[in-house]
């Protein structure tokens, strides 16, 4: 169990789960926060992942760090997100071993599922049939990490545990129309058109692919609350167990940002896997449940883009 002054070392503090980690730490009164930027760690380079492992000696790592991005980007990129993803879960995984921490909070997602996954997806499909070809490199990543975890936990009684989060939304996202994922892709594109009295819209895919939204704070208050109440090698879904279509996301957003013209959806475009939705029983059943909502949520996150970007 953490400690209030427990040495906690966050990887990837400055991004969109990172952050609000931090967030609910500093919330709940967890002041001895270890937190470098890539400039003062670059988690690439192995020795210097070491040495800051052996000097710092954190008691805790929630590794939050990894090259993330929405279709387009996995399409264009897949030898970065492998590549970048193997090695820095690797770097991060073995040297808290080596430095002796005492538990590990590993970042998965939904995509190391298979594409066809019955509904709603539960943790034992894992491993069951083929991934979505648009983020294969990053979901084969992902799944290194998850059996990179059980396997330090079998071969060296390391506590390492890796929770797969459903999509995740909220401040400090990417809002990059290039590599974002499709929530933050479209607040900026409906702002945008807002703003330049566009009469219609042009959106990516058929619109009816069916996807879960999370909140990063609720799933910052389910990081924390794992780490200090799950201690098995066996993967964990967090979500909100609700799924809502991309065409009905969109027309949401559109309401809240106030954009009055015409959607188009060009079919052209890949719509990703068809469907999915967690099954988030086990989770709920440890007494954890989601709390924001997703229009309270999306709300919230445009305000803040409005002010900060």
């Amino acid at each position: 169990m953490m400690k209030k002054h427990s040495k906690v070392y966050v990887a990837g503090h400055r991004g969109l789960v990172g952050s609000a980690i931090v967030r609910a730490l500093k919330a709940r009164g967890f002041g001895n926060l270890t937190l470098r930027t890539r400039d003062e760690l670059e988690l690439l380079d192995q020795k210097k992942v070491a040495d800051f492992f052996k000097k710092e000696k954190p008691e805790y790592v929630f590794l939050a760090a990894a090259k993330v991005g929405g279709i387009m980007s996995n399409k264009n990129y897949p030898a970065e997100f492998i590549h970048e993803n193997l090695v820095v879960q690797s770097n991060v995984i073995e040297n808290s071993y080596v430095s002796g921490i005492k538990k590990l909070l590993f970042l998965g997602s939904s995509c190391i599922y298979p594409r066809l996954s019955p509904q709603p997806i539960k943790e034992e499909y894992f491993l069951s049939g083929p991934l979505e070809p648009t983020n294969r490199a990053y979901a084969i990543a992902k799944i290194a990490g998850i059996i990179s975890c059980q396997s330090y936990n079998e071969e060296y009684g390391t506590n390492f545990i890796s929770a797969m989060p459903t999509n995740m939304y909220g401040p400090n996202d990417n809002f990059d129309l290039k590599n974002s994922h499709v929530l933050p892709a479209l607040i900026r594109k409906f702002h945008e058109a807002k703003k330049t009295g566009k009469k219609a819209l042009t959106l990516w895919g058929t619109g009816v692919a069916r996807r879960e939204f999370l909140h990063v704070d609720d799933f910052a208050d389910a990081a924390v609350f794992l780490m200090e109440h799950y201690n098995r090698s066996e993967i964990i879904n967090v979500g909100t167990g609700e799924d809502i279509s991309i065409k009905a996301l969109a027309q949401l957003i559109k309401k809240i940002v106030g954009f009055k013209g015409r959607v188009v959806w060009d079919g052209k475009n890949p719509d990703g896997m068809p469907r999915k939705r967690l099954d988030v029983s086990k989770i709920h059943a440890l007494g954890w449940r989601h709390q924001i909502p997703l229009e309270e949520g999306v709300r919230s996150t445009y305000k803040w883009y409005k002010q900060n970007k």
